[in-house]
Parts: C-alpha cells; structure tokens; sequence
C-alpha cells in the first residue's frame, strides 16, 4: 500500500523519475522509457475499464508507437471503485440507496473486459 501511495504522489507530481532504481546503471540510463512504462502500466490499470487501452494500444506501444497516454489517468489503486461507489451512493437521497443496495455488481463488470 505504501508503494501504490509513492507513485500516486509521484505521477501528480511528474517525479515518476525519482523512483526509478538509481543503483541499476541501465535503468538509469533508459529512464525515460522506465517512465513510460510504468504510465502504461497505470493506463492499464484504471478503474473505469472504458479508460483503459486495447491489447493493440498496448502493444503499439511498447514497439515504440508514439500514442498519447494522456495527462488524466487514475492513480487512486488503494480506493477500490465499489468503495468509491459506495460513498457516491451515501450523497443521494435513500430510495436511490436501496435501488444501489439491491444491484449485485458482476465480476465482469467490475474488472472490464480483457
């Protein structure tokens, strides 16, 4: 948990760069694209499954694509969306509550397709 809140502090930052390994010369040396790597590991990794790349993004990517990652990606992995939702659901009024209550959240729907 503490990881996951270092580099949600360092991507709002823009320091993902300080967290690369500075003992691995080669790491060092490619940082930038250590950089751009874990950014697509967080794109992949967003709660709203409609933000999150293709396969075929993904892959384009990591052959050296130019693709716009984009500056609006989620880093808030230790707040599990169905938290999230369910404190959205504390602001409505109690018959939309019931109706959020009764809704069974499926696997799929959750995770988004793969």
């Amino acid at each position: 948990m503490h990881l996951l809140r270092l580099f949600k502090r360092k991507a709002e930052q823009e320091q993902l760069l300080d967290i690369v390994d500075k003992y691995s010369e080669d790491m060092q040396l490619h940082g930038t694209e250590v950089v751009e790597m874990m950014k697509v590991a967080a794109w992949c990794l967003q709660n709203d499954f409609e933000k999150r790349p293709s396969m075929t993004v993904v892959v384009q990517v990591l052959e050296g694509a130019l693709i716009n990652i984009g500056d609006n990606l989620d880093y808030d992995f230790t707040n599990p969306p169905i938290l999230r939702t369910i404190a959205a659901a504390a602001a409505v009024d109690e018959e939309q509550q019931d109706v959020a209550a009764q809704t069974v959240l499926l696997p799929s729907v959750l995770s988004g397709p793969r």
